[in-house]
């Protein structure tokens, strides 16, 4: 395959300051050598997708390595032939990946890693140990490790609700965990000690380097990434896996064949039959028409006020007189019941 884009992802905890420098720094730069991806700047370091030519990735990589907090950045590589992102973003976030538990801080501390080679060969050898998978349900569904657990989870954030619910004995023998590039497990591993776990592990580099080192050994299935390739094999290809305009989830091959796929407009994971699809324009049509509606005359209940003017005949009468003299086709006792109902008021303005 030529490789007319490198594309590399790389992230690191380590203190920043100076964020709003940082950002114009690398934005500049990198609209300058025509790179396009993501860079996210936190206090608690930096994570990046970034994509571009041979010779503009590697001025890139040359200036972060300047910078002595950052000059240890090991990028992932994988090539394609062309751009998966579509413009160039520098953000600064209040964490590199959202997490939300404060206790967790991989700057001082993570689990400790194990490399894809040893990982395959603990899978060689059948070893006795959990092997959790810590993305998104989505992203499961496009590929995993063979008798890996799926924490069960539709956001990140959602992790250490679903670590609770783990069986316990699971906290007895060793763990390991893994993402698709290693970050999400810095934050996982230690929330995972924390609640008891005795022997955990993550896999260092996660999906993609083990891909890189050792193939797709016992991995079965692709790898969703972020950008516009959707997901790669283990030789680091993009495969011909798509995502539904309409509800953003993975559509393999065998999905995209499906009759309830109709692009852009919806999927066979978000497909409404046409009878849903009826009443739902129904009752929009509903909706709108109570919209347009509720402005006309007589569309909302309200009182009717209406003055009585009082001729000079009828000076000194009672009320009850008054209207039975002044309407005396309506009957006496039609008024009484009105008084009575509080529908004739006195005194007002």
């Amino acid at each position: 395959m030529s490789a007319d884009f490198i594309n590399i992802s790389v992230y690191k905890f380590v203190s920043l300051d100076d964020l709003d420098s940082r950002r114009r720094q690398l934005l500049d730069l990198a609209n300058r050598l025509e790179l396009k991806g993501t860079v996210l700047l936190a206090p608690e370091g930096i994570n990046l997708f970034v994509s571009g030519s041979r010779s503009a990735i590697d001025e890139f990589v040359n200036f972060l390595h300047k910078d002595p907090k950052l000059a240890d950045l090991d990028p992932k590589e994988s090539p394609s032939d062309h751009q998966p992102f579509s413009r160039m973003l520098v953000r600064i976030k209040k964490e590199i990946i959202a997490f939300g538990v404060e206790t967790v801080d991989p700057r001082g501390y993570t689990s400790q890693k194990i490399p894809a080679e040893e990982l395959k060969r603990w899978l060689d050898a059948g070893k006795d140990f959990t092997l959790l998978d810590v993305r998104n349900d989505y992203e499961v569904e496009l590929g995993t490790f063979d008798k890996a657990t799926a924490i069960g989870v539709d956001n990140f954030r959602d992790f250490p609700a679903a670590v609770r619910e783990l069986p316990k004995e699971s906290k007895e023998k060793p763990l390991v965990m893994f993402c698709t590039g290693g970050i999400r497990c810095e934050k996982a591993g230690p929330l995972m000690e924390q609640e008891g776990f005795k022997d955990v592990f993550q896999l260092d580099g996660g999906i993609l380097k083990y891909f890189e080192e050792v193939g797709g050994s016992h991995y079965d299935g692709e790898c969703f990434v972020f950008d516009k390739r959707v997901a790669v094999d283990p030789a680091l290809e993009e495969t011909a896996t798509t995502q539904c305009y309409a509800c953003q989830h993975p559509l393999s091959e065998e999905d995209q064949q499906s009759h309830k796929y109709d692009p852009p407009n919806e999927c066979l994971y978000c497909y409404r039959s046409d009878e849903a699809k009826m009443l739902e324009r129904i009752s929009q049509r509903h909706e709108r028409l109570q919209e347009i509606t509720k402005i006309l005359p007589g569309s909302v209940p309200y009182d009717n006020v209406r003055p009585l003017n009082v001729p000079g005949r009828f000076d000194q009468f009672t009320l009850i007189d008054f209207l039975d003299g002044l309407h005396p086709h309506a009957g006496r006792s039609i008024w009484l019941n009105k008084i009575a109902e509080g529908q004739i008021r006195t005194n007002f303005e």
